[in-house]
């Protein structure tokens, strides 16, 4: 079992940085891909991004690519999301996750077998 909490969310304005934190406990941490999801009021939950064990592999979403970067420290079990240059269509739910699938697997929600409770994003325009 892997228990993961995020952190981090709240209110921004457009152009407006926030960074979510998502801490683990439970099994080895940095047995795991992490990825971050995020889920808007009426609509399906999407992928972020993921990072594998070692930090070095990445994938992003288009939407957000160029403005988000995950990083993780496995010392300290946690990943982050830093997210730059918000837009309003940036609104959301935001989940960390973790999953031992591995590649393009990691973009899809069904790859993930652990999820926090998610933090709740606002960006206004």
């Amino acid at each position: 079992q892997v228990q993961l909490v995020e952190s981090g969310g709240g209110l921004a304005q457009a152009g407006d940085s926030l960074r979510l934190s998502c801490a683990a406990s439970g099994r080895s941490f940095s047995d795991y891909v992490m990825g971050w999801f995020r889920q808007a009021t009426g609509k399906e939950r999407e992928f972020v991004g993921s990072v594998n064990e070692n930090g070095g592999i990445f994938y992003y979403a288009t939407s957000v690519k160029g403005r988000f970067t995950i990083s993780r420290d496995n010392a300290k079990n946690t990943v982050s999301l830093q997210m730059n240059s918000l837009k309003p269509e940036d609104t959301a739910v935001y989940f960390c996750a973790a999953t031992a699938r591995h590649g393009v697997a990691t973009m899809t929600t069904g790859a993930y077998s652990y999820w926090g409770q998610g933090t709740q994003v606002t960006v206004s325009s």
